[in-house]
C-alpha cells in the first residue's frame, strides 16, 4: 500500500531543524496521514495499522509540544 509506505517515510524523516512554517506542515501531514490509515484500519482492524498510527501521533505530539510551547506546571 502506498499510503503505509508515505507513513514509513514521514516517521522516519528527521524534525530537527524546522522552521516554524515546517512544523505546522509536518503536523498537517501527520494528521492527513492517521485519518487515512484510521480509515483503512476500520474496514481490516489491521493491528500493524494501529501501531503506524500509535507512533505517528506521538510524533506529532512531539511536534505540536514544539510548535505551542510546554504548559506550565500547576502550583
Amino acid at each position: 500500500m502506498d499510503l503505509i509506505k508515505e507513513a514509513l517515510e514521514f516517521e522516519k524523516a528527521k524534525m530537527s531543524h524546522m522552521s516554524t512554517s515546517d512544523r505546522v506542515v509536518a503536523s498537517r501531514e501527520a494528521k492527513r496521514l492517521i485519518l487515512a490509515l484510521n480509515d483503512i484500519y476500520k474496514k481490516t482492524k489491521d493491528s500493524k495499522l494501529m501501531d503506524i498510527m500509535k507512533r505517528l501521533t506521538a510524533k506529532k505530539k512531539k511536534i505540536e509540544i514544539r510548535l505551542k510551547g510546554r504548559p506550565d506546571p500547576a502550583f
